[in-house]
This record gives C-alpha cells, structure tokens and sequence, in this order.
C-alpha cells in the first residue's frame, strides 16, 4: 500500500477507449419502443434528434470504442482527474475503513458532465449540426454542454428546470457565459411546456418536461437542430468510463483494490461512468466489488420505482424504456440535488439492478447535507448535493467498519463540486431544510399511469 495521498496520473493516461458494458453484460437490453407506434424505434426515428455516430454507439456490443483524438486533446484540459485519500475524514470518523474519491469536480464545468458533452459536441460538428438543444436539471450538465457546444462552434438553447433556475441562477449565469440560451421549463416557446403552463401556471418543472420541451424543439428543426441528453442513455453511461477506467489505475498505484465503488444516480451516468469498468473486473476477472448506487428518498426511481416500460419524458415525445420508474408524470419535490430528480433511470443500470449485479440504497436530504459539511471540513472541499449522496453512504459504510473493526476499502465518485449551491448550504446551516420520502400513495398508482405496450415488461 502507498503512503502517498493523492494518485496523479498523466495525459498519456488518458483512456484511448470507452469501455461498453453491452459486450460483457448477461443482461440481454429491452427492446427501445417508438412512443407512438410502441413499437421498436428505428434509425430513422433516432436520426431526427440524433447524429449517426451516436445511434451506433447507443446500440453497439463492441467491448471498446476508440474515443476519438479531437475528443482526446479537449479531455486534456482536465483530465486525468485526481484519486485521493480522504485521510482527514477517516480520522474524524475514527474508522479503520480506507476511503478514497476520485474528483470530477477538477473539470472547467465543475463536474464529471464535461466528458460526454464534449463526446457529444464532437460527433455533431463531425455530421454537421449546427444547433442543439437539451434540458438540465441543477445545471452541470448544461453548463458542460455549454462549455462543448462553444469549442465545436454549435449553438445551444438549454431548457432549464424552473425550480434550479431559480434556486441556482449562478449555474444558468455561467451558461449564458459560455455563450447558450437558457429559458426556464415548463416556458411558453413549446407546446409541450405550454400545455403543461395551461394546467398548472405554477409548475416548478422536472427533468421529465425539461426533455420534452428540448426534444420537441429538435424533432420540429426538420434536422437543422440535434438533442442531447446529459445521462440515462448507452452512449452517454459510455462516454462516462474515462473515469472508472482512470480509477482502475489509480487505485493500482495506491497498492489497493476497492471493496465498494459509490456513486449518486439520477439519470445514472456518474455511477455508471466510475461502476462500470469495475462491474468488468467483477464479471471478467472474479473480482467481488460490491457496486452501491445512491439515489435521494424523495426520487426513489431504483428502490421503490417500478421496473417496467416507461415514456422518458412527461409529454410522451421521448421514447419508451424499460426501467425503474416513478411514471413520467412525476413532478419532484424542491429538494437542492437537483441532477437526481429524474423520473427514471437509465436502462442499463436497471437491467443489472435486476439481475443483482449492482446495488442500491436511498438516503435523506439532511443526512446527507451533514455528511456534505463533514467532508468539506475534513477534506476542504464543497461537493455538490448530487455527489455528497455518495458521501452519505461512503460515511455509512465506514462507520459499518468502525463497529465491526474491518478494514474495508471504499471509492466514491466526488462527480462535481458545489460552488454554486451555496444556497442550499445556507438552508440546510439555517435549519430550513427538511427531509422528504416519495409517498407511498403515489407510488401505489405507478403502474395505472404507465403505457400499455405489447412487449412484455
């Protein structure tokens, strides 16, 4: 074991290729359902808001897929990022536990988004897009979007979820920045969102309508406009690997293997992105790692959603997958982790959910608000809410660890940083924030307010 505490890496470790869990997987995918017809999407169906080069990525079996030279040279503004010890938080919690976290947050856009914005910016320039669109919940994804969209010269409208638009207008200033237009979801510029203002004026938005504004802006561009989505789909948990890949490495360097690897999931890309290649070792190499995905109790999609086919969005543009879901009608509560309020979950992460390859737990807005202010006076920095999910159960498992006397090693993505949501800080410092669990009368109802479709959920 090294007694060093931060493991650096250099550019020429930059992976070379996304790693795909499709070639490994004993899960064979659910078919992806137009959500008209609900019948299997085709190519040309895709292509309305899709470049090629990411329909083939989204339904590839290839083991590796060499990530692109261009797409390298911008990863080296930030990548590698660090692997490091969390000795000081070790000693506060008195655990014999070894915590590590790989930091996301050392990218421009203060997050792990950056690595397939960038992916995704890359092939549009190459097919030849001009403008996109997309939706974004707290905002790192948008602002990585942003930052990408301006390197590859592609203009970009982000539709923003109203209540992160105004709890966060730090995130929507640094869009603006980066040269996007931001208008705040449910808007009046789509039918989608027009529909959804008609019926409730005062809609504080969720990521569900956010993408059906941004999808029915693309899919109405007659191709001039392509969509992005910052999680949830193949290709976007592909591009995400650099970082588990990278951990692979880095953890090689620190003479130890991880017991559990940790991430926070909404959409499910920062968890697949560090998760995945360790998920590899695990099926490939006889590795035992266990595999801990932490979602919020008032967005529960893995541990109370329902696994079934589901819209992607509220307006039904999008189309159906089959996933844990809370229904795409949900409408989130106004809690600070805003990139975790989604209503689904990506497919694939639901797929070895299923089968038990990966596990998942949900824990509380204040617990975990405590857990985020014990690592930032410990370890100095300020995690975003998303990531400080998997801080909650980083701290959980090493207090396990302390009652047992086992020495277990853990890794947790740190997946960004949390400069801009000081505002949830100062609540949560105040005491006004509270904790919020999904209600089970409305999970009861799940199952009435999805599709019927002929495909067997």
């Amino acid at each position: 074991m090294s007694d060093l505490t931060r493991f650096m890496l250099g550019e020429n470790d930059i992976p070379r290729y996304w790693y795909n869990i499709n070639a490994d997987s004993p899960v064979p995918p659910a078919p992806v359902l137009h959500p008209g017809t609900k019948e299997p999407v085709t190519p040309d169906f895709l292509s309305m808001i899709f470049p090629m080069e990411i329909i083939l990525q989204e339904v590839s079996t290839e083991r590796y897929i060499p990530i692109p030279e261009e797409v390298r040279e911008a990863y080296k503004l930030y990548r590698p990022t660090p692997l490091v010890r969390a000795l000081r938080l070790e000693k506060k919690l008195g655990t014999p536990a070894h915590i590590y976290y790989k930091y996301e947050g050392a990218s421009p856009s203060g997050s792990h988004k950056s690595n397939t914005a960038l992916a995704q910016a890359y092939f549009n320039k190459v097919a030849g897009t001009h403008a996109m669109t997309t939706e974004t919940g707290a905002g790192q994804w948008g602002t990585a979007l942003s930052m990408a969209c301006k390197f590859f010269d592609i203009d970009l409208e982000v539709y923003m979820v109203k209540v992160s638009y105004e709890q966060k207008p730090y995130r929507r200033f640094l869009m603006e920045t980066y040269g996007a237009q931001v208008y705040a979801s449910p808007s009046d510029r789509t039918h989608a969102g027009q529909a959804i203002l008609a019926e409730h004026p005062d809609s504080p938005g969720s990521l569900g309508i956010a993408i059906s504004e941004a999808v029915e802006v693309a899919a109405l561009s007659e191709g001039r406009k392509k969509y992005s989505l910052g999680s949830v789909l193949n290709h976007v948990l592909l591009h995400q690997t650099v970082i588990g890949e990278e951990a692979l490495k880095q953890m090689d360097m620190a003479g130890e293997y991880p017991d559990m690897v940790i991430g926070c999931v909404g959409g499910g890309s920062n968890f697949g992105g560090i998760a995945l290649p360790f998920l590899r070792e695990n099926l490939k190499n006889g590795r035992r790692t266990r595999l801990i995905a932490v979602e919020p109790t008032a967005a529960p999609s893995l541990t109370r959603g329902v696994y079934a086919f589901d819209y992607g969005d509220t307006a039904q543009m999008a189309p159906i997958v089959k996933m844990h879901t809370l229904g795409h009608d949900f409408i989130p509560p106004a809690i600070h982790a805003g990139g975790l309020r989604y209503h689904g979950m990506a497919p694939l992460l639901c797929s070895l959910y299923d089968a038990g390859l990966i596990e998942a737990v949900a824990v509380k807005q204040l617990s975990t608000f405590e857990a985020a202010v014990a690592f930032a006076q410990t370890e100095g920095i300020l995690p975003a809410p998303e990531s400080a999910h998997a801080i909650r159960t980083a701290v959980d498992e090493a207090l396990k660890c302390k009652e047992t006397g086992e020495k277990k090693v853990i890794l947790f993505n740190l997946s960004g940083h949390g400069h801009f949501d000081l505002t949830a800080y100062n609540k949560y410092l105040t005491g006004q924030l509270e904790d919020y669990d999904y209600p089970e009368e409305a999970i009861a109802t799940i199952r009435q307010r999805l599709p019927q479709v002929a495909v067997e959920a």
